[in-house]
């Protein structure tokens, strides 16, 4: 079952992932504006609360101003307009009187309504309340019945107020008339509209940015699979080299083997015309075999199996014996090849002595290759108050560019012109060079000028002992 669920997954690959950016989409913004509304309906509730508190305290600080004048209905009129004058909140304020099962208005700020008599459940709800109790509620309430359409049919349903209702009592403790107050919330009103048109805006730029982001994002995934897919291919290729370089080594190993053996007479005497031909075979035989190590060598590097074990040692020696063995090639091409140390006796260096051989090797031996004239020096030198062995191989070669100096130590690339061209090589030799120094944990440099001749210099911490 596993198998099969793994099967599907891979088989309907891009159909997933689709459908999964397709959730992401509209499932984060669905959720974002959500939240949003949600957010704006607990705001505008607050700020209900606040203002129906807020209508509550006024009603209750006019009673309190008009409190000792019920009996006199034209300074009440007066009170009413002055407060109408001095707060332009106020939609309307009215002090009513029972009149039987209605109320009359008495004073008003609107002098026109003075003597209305009023049938308005909501009059007698608040009258009935008791110890002087009030009653607040909005505009869009009172419209939502039969009778409170009659009472808000004058205003425009933008124009929202609060109604207060509030039983008044004399010093005996009758009640003698009912306050009434309409409080304006236009300003609350168009608070909340211009937070909630600024909430909307917000939250369609997140939502705009979101759905390009998870655009990004579900690119960014298929970039994930197609570098898990070349990491894989890469992972498959050094594996491939590997083995293939393995095998290539036997049957390697087998020719040049056997070619030195018919060379040197093994197998009886062969005319000069064939000897010639073999030293062709072993020629071309010991530079497949020197590839074969070199793609080992960077199979091993890359996989990170490359062993180095260092160890303290003087490589003066060391030096001396690859300056022996590459001498020949020097003297065939009539240069000189020599050896100048510091010191008699070299400081210690941690190094594998193979590792270190393999890279003089192939440092002196391009060094050779690349001189037509004149000669290669190995030179020693102890720099930073004896804390560091440089070991340096000047030549007077053909040099190299600035622009080639700074891709010398690239996989495969190999100085290209008319003076390189009938040189072979493979580009691999530096690059697996500069990998076994660090690994020791030196560090290789490179001075170079066309025509004049190169110089790299390699710098080893020293032992102290």
């Amino acid at each position: 079952m596993s198998l099969n669920f793994k099967q599907f997954i891979e088989k309907n690959r891009v159909a997933l992932q689709l459908a999964y950016g397709i959730i992401l989409i509209v499932l984060i913004p669905l959720l974002i504006a959500y939240n949003t509304v949600f957010i704006i309906k607990k705001y505008n509730q607050s700020l209900d609360a606040a203002l129906q508190r807020q209508a509550l305290t006024v009603g209750r600080s006019i009673y309190a101003l008009i409190k000792g004048d019920l009996s006199d209905n034209e300074k009440i009129q007066e009170k009413i307009e002055s407060l109408s004058q001095k707060n332009l909140e106020f939609e309307d304020l009215a002090v009513l009187r029972p009149e039987g099962d209605d109320f009359k208005i008495i004073a008003s700020a609107k002098k026109e309504n003075i003597g209305q008599v009023l049938s308005f459940y909501y009059y007698k709800t608040a009258w009935m309340q008791p110890d002087n109790d009030a009653l607040a509620t909005d505009s869009l309430r009172l419209a939502a019945t039969a009778e409170g359409k009659k009472l808000v049919e004058d205003f425009e349903p933008e124009e929202r107020f609060w109604l207060v209702a509030m039983p008044m009592k004399d010093s005996g403790g009758a009640k003698q008339a009912l306050l009434t107050m309409k409080l304006s919330s236009k300003i609350i009103d168009d608070l909340t509209d211009y937070n909630r048109n600024a909430s909307i805006v917000l939250l369609a730029l997140t939502v705009l940015i979101i759905i390009l982001f998870l655009s990004v994002a579900v690119r960014l995934w298929d970039y994930a699979i197609l570098y898990k897919k070349i990491k894989e291919v890469d992972q498959m290729k050094d594996e491939f080299i590997s083995i293939a370089s393995h095998e290539l080594r036997t049957p390697v190993t087998g020719i040049r083997g056997y070619t030195s053996m018919i060379l040197e007479g093994t197998f009886g005497e062969i005319s000069g015309k064939l000897k010639e031909t073999l030293k062709m075979v072993q020629g071309a035989s010991d530079r497949l075999a020197g590839l074969v190590e070199d793609l080992l060598n960077v199979s091993r590097i890359e996989q990170g199996r490359l062993e180095v074990k260092t160890t303290p040692l003087e490589v003066g020696q060391i030096i001396k014996d690859i300056i022996a063995e590459l001498k020949i090639q020097a003297d065939q091409k009539k240069l000189a090849l020599e050896y100048k140390p510091h010191a008699e006796k070299l400081p210690l260096i941690n190094i594998d002595s193979e590792r270190f051989k393999q890279v003089l090797i192939n440092l002196i031996g391009n060094a050779v290759k690349y001189t037509e004239k004149g000669g290669v020096m190995v030179l020693t030198e102890e720099k930073e108050n004896g804390k560091i062995l440089e070991i340096k191989i000047k030549d007077t070669g053909i040099g190299m560019s600035a622009k080639d100096r700074e891709r010398l130590f690239q996989k495969f690339y190999r100085v290209q012109n008319d003076k390189t061209r009938g040189i072979v090589g493979t580009g691999l030799g530096l690059w697996i060079t500069k990998q076994i120094i660090e690994l020791m944990k030196g560090k290789i440099m490179v001075d170079s000028i066309e025509n004049v001749g190169t110089q790299v210099t390699l710098r080893f911490p020293i032992v102290k002992t």
